[in-house]
């Protein structure tokens, strides 16, 4: 079974900065928007970035400023670079395809802990 395969996550201060990846396989990655969702114990995952086939980016309001989405179309990856991390970013990061995602593609997704 092909899935997306996350890596990247660790354990950072608060204030500090991490980059995550996604290896998105070849016959997604081309035409969709990719996403990076996260989703913390007893929640769903919520969207928290996204990034068109085109390169347009849109993020949530409590990263808006502090994280980056990309995408490369040579390696198909999409990467995601946090900065300026807080405690209430914690969760399990994911990647997959935006608005609807490929339920059969969803990875382990990465651990990302925040410590205050």
């Amino acid at each position: 079974q092909v899935q997306l395969v996350e890596s990247g996550g660790g354990l950072v201060q608060a204030g500090g900065s991490l980059r995550l990846s996604c290896a998105v396989p070849g016959n997604i990655f081309p035409f969709n928007t990719m996403g990076w969702y996260r989703q913390t114990p007893g929640n769903q995952r919520e969207l928290v970035a996204t990034v068109t086939s085109g390169g347009s980016t849109h993020y949530e309001d409590s990263v808006k400023g502090r994280f980056t989405i990309s995408r490369d179309s040579a390696k198909s990856t999409v990467s995601l670079q946090m900065s300026s991390l807080k405690p209430e970013d914690t969760a399990v990061y994911y990647c997959n395809t935006v608005p609807t995602p490929l339920a059969p593609y969803w990875g382990q997704g990465t651990q990302v802990t925040v410590s205050s």
